[in-house]
């Protein structure tokens, strides 16, 4: 790879071209930024210059900073690292330089990119370029002056709206935009061909050198902000919303004060303000936890023995999914969005076509957020073909088995579908609890089973669990790789056990939930507390919106696989035989009407009583008392210990990939970091100290694992790669 690098190059038409050099995205490192500052000065001192104009090579002008300062920067604590950009360069250099810089926008303009083009006195563009300040999703503010510039460009709601705009699962906070839109916006001065990019711009710097165009620079204007009153209200309004949506991120209320001081006391003094806070929040447990979050993603495309041995991913052009209940449904919607021809297998017409609506109202519901053209919906389903036999698998680049979780009934279907499919074909079963080489026992293609376990709904999750045993071959688990990255899923390859991964990790979570109820703990509190922690729901809404069917099922798997650590609880049983099913029926912990929240429902608590009475566990018969911390503590720490025993039986590939599993297949809050690194935020000392006193006073389900004992006796963190004479443990 080309070392990164600046260029300057002077035309007859006394034009110098700036261009930054460091592909893929010519990402701003600190050895490119002191290169943008000396080639800067060298145009403004040279005398055949007359103007300036700023662009990025091949295809994309800038993707921001370099993301990977941040992470020397949280392993060292020395935000020194963090170079002046704001006022050095942007300011001092390019806003306030006697020669005027137009920016010359082709592919994106992110974060640190946007920022340098907003400090040019000008923004030429190709079409469809994106532009954006996705600093946030990383834990920080923008730190070049976009607090600053964008809200004089587009108007503080829309400013507003780019930096802060919140999605699902708060990986992409900030709202990109086009070209398009930035031209009407005023971000964007004008739009042209990439063939004419270059000529346009240096005419427009020129033009703007002789007097010809205006010489804007945007951090003193004024015109697109409002009256103070005005500003202050729309910024009331936005802090009002971010601390009900995002009250344990921190980024965004600074990024709003840092806003506001800018509107308040002028441009310059927002910008110092804001690299103040900018470096700050990079030392951020926030910071540390989204950006730790980014390279696991990264790193889940890295399967050692897969990855790196040569291979190539084959084409999938036609898949085969077996049941099309709701999670088939979902795995025949993702495949169809992302054009792959999907054949859909029920056992008789009335199921066939039930699943096929189910397709077509997932595929209807992207439709009417908007999310969907009408034409691409159409093309989608047009690609879905629902059968009742083989016939059509005989053709088929990949099956995924997604019927009931029913040993007998999958194993025939393995030993049929084997028969009938090409050598090359993917098996891949959906199964979220039975081992694998027990599903395929009854072939003779071991090597090409694997578990596709995707996560409902299917269509929407991001993370596909890919389970892999002993038999399974490279080349199949690349090639389930390549279309879990198609259909947009992130995949994370695993080692086959019970529960796989993240099921096994978080069996202790709803576990943990319901000792403490049996304690004296009210449940409400615990899902209050739960919910504030950063998870969406509380373990007890949780158990309502999955059926007690399925608690109940897997709740037996995992008492069977490993019943000295389990606490075997009657509530459950005593709900359905009250007639409750939660959210399947109205009524559970909660109760559910069309058009409103969950309620509390106070009924539920004689059966509560009843269920402490039964297990019989608070001494005396008297409540513990517990802080909110604790009430964490006690049903996250369990997890934290599972995961321990994942990690030392090679389960995963690296403590990252647990990580990211539990962020996207969990929602475990990704300002955390994820499970394992949460826990060594926390400390394994305090982890394994506090599991040691709980298993004193009420059991196994505490006791600590051999891995964490080593790790809290010997210092180390959990998330360190464990020393290679364990290999032979190794799963994977």
């Amino acid at each position: 790879m080309a070392r990164a690098h600046v260029t300057l190059e002077v035309g007859n038409d006394g034009v110098a071209v700036i261009t930054i050099c460091n592909p893929p995205v010519n990402a701003l490192a600190i050895p490119l930024i002191a290169g943008l500052k000396e080639k800067f000065d060298e145009a403004t001192r040279r005398h055949d210059v007359k103007a300036i104009v700023l662009t990025g090579k091949g295809g994309r002008f800038s993707g921001g900073f370099d993301i990977n300062v941040f992470e020397k920067v949280h392993k060292t604590g020395d935000v020194s690292l963090m170079p002046d950009v704001s006022v050095d360069l942007v300011v001092n250099t390019i806003e306030d330089s006697k020669k005027p810089t137009v920016a010359a926008i082709e592919g994106l303009a992110l974060g640190g990119g946007l920022e340098l083009a907003m400090g040019c006195h000008a923004r030429v563009s190709a079409p469809r370029a994106q532009l954006g300040l996705p600093e946030l999703s990383l834990g920080i503010i923008p730190g070049f002056g976009g607090t600053q510039r964008l809200p004089r460009l587009v108007g503080l709601s829309k400013a507003i709206e780019m930096m802060l705009y919140t999605t699902l699962y708060a990986f992409q906070l900030s709202k990109p935009i086009f070209s398009e839109e930035g031209k009407k916006l005023g971000l964007i001065d004008s739009i042209v061909s990439s063939e004419e990019l270059l000529k346009v711009s240096r005419l427009w710097a020129l033009g703007i050198a002789e007097g010809r165009k205006p010489w804007i620079r945007s951090l003193h204007r004024t015109d697109k902000i409002g009256s103070l009153s005005e500003a202050r209200e729309i910024l009331k309004v936005a802090q009002q919303q971010a601390r009900k949506t995002a009250p344990n991120m921190p980024q965004h209320q600074v990024c709003l004060d840092v806003i506001e001081d800018g509107i308040v006391h002028g441009g310059y003094s927002g910008v110092l303000k804001e690299a103040k806070d900018f470096k700050r929040l990079v030392l951020s447990d926030t910071s540390k936890g989204l950006v730790h979050v980014f390279f696991a993603q990264r790193a889940t495309s890295k399967v050692p023995n897969v990855t790196d041995i040569g291979l190539k991913p084959r084409r999938i052009k036609k898949v085969a999914v077996i049941g099309g209940g709701l999670m088939g449904s979902g795995i025949a919607t993702a495949l169809i969005l992302s054009n792959i021809n999907v054949v859909l297998k029920e056992i008789n017409p009335e199921y066939l076509l039930k699943g096929r609506k189910m397709v077509e109202a997932n595929v209807q519901g992207l439709v009417t957020k908007g999310k969907l053209a009408r034409d691409k919906a159409d093309k989608a389903l047009s690609l879905l073909k629902g059968v009742l036999d083989y016939t059509e698998f005989k053709d088929v680049d990949m099956v995924i088995e997604a019927v009931i979780e029913n040993i007998t009934l999958k194993q025939a279907i393995f030993s049929e579908i084997e028969k009938i499919c090409p050598s090359h074909c993917t098996l891949a079963s959906n199964t979220s609890t039975i081992d694998l080489l027990v599903v395929g026992e009854k072939t003779s293609s071991q090597d090409r089973i694997l578990g596709a376990h995707f996560f409902s709904p299917a269509h929407v999750m991001p993370l596909l669990e890919i389970v892999r045993t002993e038999e399974t071959s490279p080349q199949v688990i690349l090639d389930l790789m390549t279309v879990g990255k198609i259909i947009k899923k992130v995949p994370v390859v695993v080692g086959n056990c019970t529960g796989f991964a993240v099921n096994r990790t978080f069996f202790p979570y709803n576990q943990g939930a319901n000792m403490l109820v049996h304690l004296g703990v009210d449940l409400f509190r615990i899902d209050r507390v739960i919910k504030k922690f950063g998870l969406p729901l509380g373990p007890f809404q949780l158990q309502d919106l999955a059926g007690y069917g399925v608690y109940m099922a897997t709740a037996k798997q995992f008492a069977n696989a490993f019943p000295d650590r389990v606490f075997k609880s009657p509530l459950i049983a005593l709900l359905v035989k009250s007639g409750r099913n939660g959210k399947n029926n109205g009524k559970g912990y909660y109760t559910y009407e069309k058009g409103s929240q969950p309620k509390p429902d106070p009924t539920v608590l004689p059966i509560v009583e009843e269920s402490r009475r039964l297990a019989n566990i608070m001494e005396g018969g008297k409540p513990i008392s517990v802080t909110d911390q604790e009430i964490v503590e006690m049903i996250l720490f369990p997890v934290v210990n599972e995961a321990c025993r994942v990690l030392d039986e090679r389960i995963v590939v690296r403590a990252s990939d647990l990580d990211i599993a539990s962020v996207l297949g969990m929602s475990f809050p990704s300002f955390r970091g994820g499970i394992v690194f949460w826990a060594d935020l926390v400390g394994p000392k305090h982890v394994y100290s506090s599991l040691r006193k709980w298993s004193e006073l009420y059991g196994n389900f505490y006791k600590p694992s051999r891995f964490l004992e080593e790790r809290a006796t010997k210092g180390l963190l959990l998330s360190e790669p464990a020393p290679s004479s364990a290999a032979s443990r190794a799963r994977l």
